[in-house]
């Protein structure tokens, strides 16, 4: 649908992101404490999780369930190495070194083996990079919870008074600081997976995923793209550890299981697997859904939250594979087509 040559659906698409955009960078002085630290600190770190998984799925044809447990791995080695036992944990190395050490190791840990398990599943394609993938969470989740020295399944706890000095030091009293560096992570990592899939290595990467067979007939190394990938999304999804373990000050083998597994997989699901974009709309639906309906039982059909995201992930795979920016996208298509049949039918009459 345009008017005077300019496509009215972008248009609307950036003003709307822009006044959202707008209203987040003033959320403190919009929302109540509640919703900055508690929902909005949380959509963030989700977003940036979610984009790991859509950007392979997206711009790669893979879809990876071991991004929850790349996500724990940055979580779990920034815990060990930040925490001592004069902070009240007991569990983990306890190193105490400096929080800027912790950040450093978490992403770099995360993305060396995340490097590696591209390269081991890069070879396999559809349901075998699935559950590849999938076999990666599983022994992820099972070795934090029999390595004790490590974590075990009580976990590493209060991580937030380890916080960097720009956080204050301990992140529960200052959580619009965390808010904030949430914010502007989310927004970074969008504007940068944006700009590699328009790099020569992310207009590759999706030729690959459309035509394997002939990008490699044309001399392009399909598993090496395919493990670079990997690590670059296992790369944001060590940013979302990290963001997590000061949100959440706890981390155990709990946090990495299949249902978190299938959390993720369904906030993508609902917001769209896609796009990008989906990441924020599925992440807050997902957490605004789950703190409305935690505790309350559905009428005549009982049960709780996995009950209702079970029937909204039915829903949204019937009515809009797309998920809901997928709806958008339907809607905007049916405004094209109006907008083109409305000359034709002046000129029949």
């Amino acid at each position: 649908m345009t008017w005077l040559g300019v496509d009215l659906g972008s248009r609307i698409e950036r003003t709307v992101a822009l006044v959202v955009v707008v209203v987040l960078a003033l959320g403190p002085f919009v929302f109540s404490n509640y919703w900055v630290s508690f929902v909005l600190t949380q959509v963030f770190w989700y977003a940036v999780l979610a984009m790991s998984m859509i950007f392979l799925s997206a711009y790669a044809g893979m879809v990876s369930l071991a991004q929850v447990s790349l996500f724990g791995i940055s979580g779990f080695v920034l815990g060990n190495v930040v925490t001592n036992v004069a902070s009240g944990n007991t569990k983990g190395l306890n190193l105490g070194w400096n929080p800027w050490i912790g950040i450093l190791l978490g992403i770099t840990f995360a993305t060396v083996i995340g490097l590696i398990f591209g390269a081991l599943a890069s070879r396999s394609a559809g349901i075998y990079f699935l559950m590849i993938t999938l076999t990666f969470a599983v022994l992820c989740n099972y070795f934090f919870g029999q390595v004790t020295l490590l974590s075990g399944f009580s976990g590493i706890s209060n991580i937030y008074q380890r916080a960097p000095g720009f956080l204050g030091g301990d992140v529960q009293h200052h959580a619009n600081r965390l808010y904030y560096l949430s914010f502007v992570v989310a927004l970074a990592v969008y504007a940068l997976i944006r700009y590699i899939v328009r790099t020569p290595f992310g207009i590759a990467l999706q030729g690959i995923r459309d035509d394997p067979v002939k990008m490699s007939s044309l001399g392009y190394n399909v598993s090496l793209h395919r493990t670079l990938a990997f690590a670059f999304s296992s790369f944001l999804a060590s940013l979302a550890g990290v963001l997590f373990v000061w949100w959440n000050g706890h981390i155990d083998p709990a946090t990495i299981n299949l249902t978190a597994v299938l959390d993720l997989l369904t906030l993508c699901v609902i917001g769209g697997l896609y796009r990008i974009e989906g990441a924020f709309v599925g992440a807050f639906a997902f957490v605004e859904i789950n703190n409305q309906i935690r505790d309350v039982e559905v009428p005549w059909i009982g049960g709780t939250f996995n009950t209702v995201i079970g029937l909204i992930f039915l829903a949204i795979i019937v009515v809009s594979p797309g998920g809901l920016i997928g709806m958008w996208g339907f809607v905007k298509e049916q405004l094209r087509r109006g907008a083109r049949a409305a000359p034709v039918e002046a000129g029949a009459g």
